[in-house]
């Protein structure tokens, strides 16, 4: 930590000023952080307890539900608690601590779904060999390798990071940090770390993109001969949530680190992070949750099982 000693702390200015605005802010936040929680948590235990759902692609969804939560209480907590004390400080570890977890569970969330798409694929396209193609052993391959890549893109990116120094005491213009915004406040030139993250992270990011996306073109056709209209709407019902899911992802991340920043977009910029870090985490299990009639059931079937648990007693 040598190079980022000059200053001890950063100032996250946060999205609002106004003592109303920040309590309606915190209330408003609250709410929807603890619905991610619920909400993910629910899917987890569902796909961990109801052996109906113990399949592949619940494997998946289990895992995105577990990543969300993650993500999402990096950056929640520490807005909350700024939001409750007024105090707005941020030391410089603590800052670096979070940008490294915050990517890692994002990098990390964006492997997964690709790992999603093939198993939509051998579903859809494989149906005779999907429990051969998709064991247990190469579902959780593809989970682990996953985590293991989105670990290993933050570390990389983290280290590039500490080659860069702060000297004066800036304002982060967020409720958080993250990249970009070091970026703007640091005192040494940081065109390498920008070279970084457009070389490595869009050739990662256009082969994930692929990877996502060129399945689909098969799925499309493999579902345009399915005569069925029963086996048409499940299959669409799947890919459709999946694509809307990996649609908003990308597109908050391709705005948040590929689009040039400006003073002119900060609030934009602040919304686009509210999106990432805090609504994304909630929309993703509603997405697949509201229109998955598998997870509804297993739904009622846990419900009804407490209901006869407290019956019995």
């Amino acid at each position: 930590m040598r190079n980022v000693t000059e200053i001890t702390y950063f100032t996250l200015v946060g999205l609002s000023d106004h003592p109303q605005t920040m309590n309606a802010l915190f209330v408003f936040f609250l709410l929807i952080y603890l619905m991610t929680l619920i909400i993910n948590l629910l899917i987890f235990f569902l796909v961990l307890t109801d052996y109906h759902l113990h399949n592949p692609m619940y494997f998946f969804l289990a895992n995105l539900a577990f990543l969300d939560m993650c993500y999402s209480s990096v950056t929640a907590p520490r807005m909350f608690f700024d939001l409750v004390t007024k105090s707005r400080s941020i030391s410089i570890p603590a800052c670096i601590t979070q940008t490294f977890f915050y990517l890692c569970f994002v990098c990390s969330d964006i492997f997964l779904l690709s790992a999603m798409s093939y198993d939509r694929y051998i579903a859809v396209c494989h149906p005779l060999h999907y429990k051969l193609m998709m064991s247990w052993r190469v579902c959780a391959c593809m989970a682990s390798l996953s985590w293991v890549a989105g670990w290993s893109l933050s570390l990389v990116y983290i280290l590039f990071l500490l080659r860069l120094s702060f000297c004066r005491a800036a304002s982060i213009h967020n409720f958080f940090c993250d990249l970009p915004h070091l970026f703007q406040i640091t005192c040494t030139d940081p065109f390498i770390n920008i070279m970084v993250i457009f070389v490595v992270g869009g050739c990662l990011g256009l082969g994930v993109f692929l990877l996502i996306f060129i399945p689909y073109v098969y799925i499309f056709r493999t579902i345009a001969r399915i005569r069925s209209k029963t086996g048409k709407r499940k299959a669409f019902s799947t890919c459709t949530s999946h694509l809307t899911v990996v649609f908003i992802f990308f597109g908050v991340l391709i705005f948040i680190y590929l689009v040039p920043s400006s003073s002119n977009m900060v609030n934009l910029y602040k919304l686009f992070s509210v999106i990432s870090a805090l609504i994304n985490p909630l929309l993703n299990p509603l997405i697949y949750s509201l229109r998955n009639k598998d997870l509804m059931e297993a739904l009622m079937r846990s419900y009804c099982r407490l209901r006869l648990i407290q019956a019995s007693f």
